[in-house]
């Protein structure tokens, strides 16, 4: 049975006299790492709906909440495209709608300071001042 055993091996191969046992490698270390998880893609539900409440210009904020909605439910099936797509998608919709709340917001405040200032002051035609409408 020994002499099965040492023709299954290989061969043993005398090192050169030339090579020091301190030259070489004591042992091989293998280190394998494992893939790090990837976090599960954001579905911007929060911010949709804020946006939902507070600033649904033209629908955005409700068309946010519909992609966040569907973006979470694909992250729970675990389908990670389809939650990255959806939740990118909400998250355009929000900043849009974003967007345009706060250009709203900036022309009404323009606007209403313009008419505290009187820029458009409205004042009737006074006759007899004009060359239309004096008396002939």
């Amino acid at each position: 049975r020994a002499r099965a055993m040492q023709h299954t091996l290989p061969p043993y191969e005398m090192l050169p006299a030339e090579v020091s046992m301190e030259e070489m490698p004591r042992s091989t270390t293998v280190t394998l790492e494992e893939p790090q998880p990837q976090p599960p893609p954001r579905d911007h539900l929060v911010w949709s709906l804020f946006t939902t409440l507070y600033g649904n210009f033209c629908c955005l904020g409700l068309l946010a909440f519909v992609f966040s909605v569907k973006s979470r439910d694909r992250k729970v099936l675990g389908d990670y495209s389809g939650a990255l797509s959806y939740g990118s998608t909400a998250k355009c919709l929000n900043i849009t709608a974003l967007v345009i709340n706060i250009l709203i917001v900036v022309i009404v405040i323009i606007v209403v300071s313009l008419l505290l200032a009187g820029v458009f002051h409205h004042s009737p035609p006074q006759y007899g001042q004009n060359n239309f409408y004096g008396p002939t």
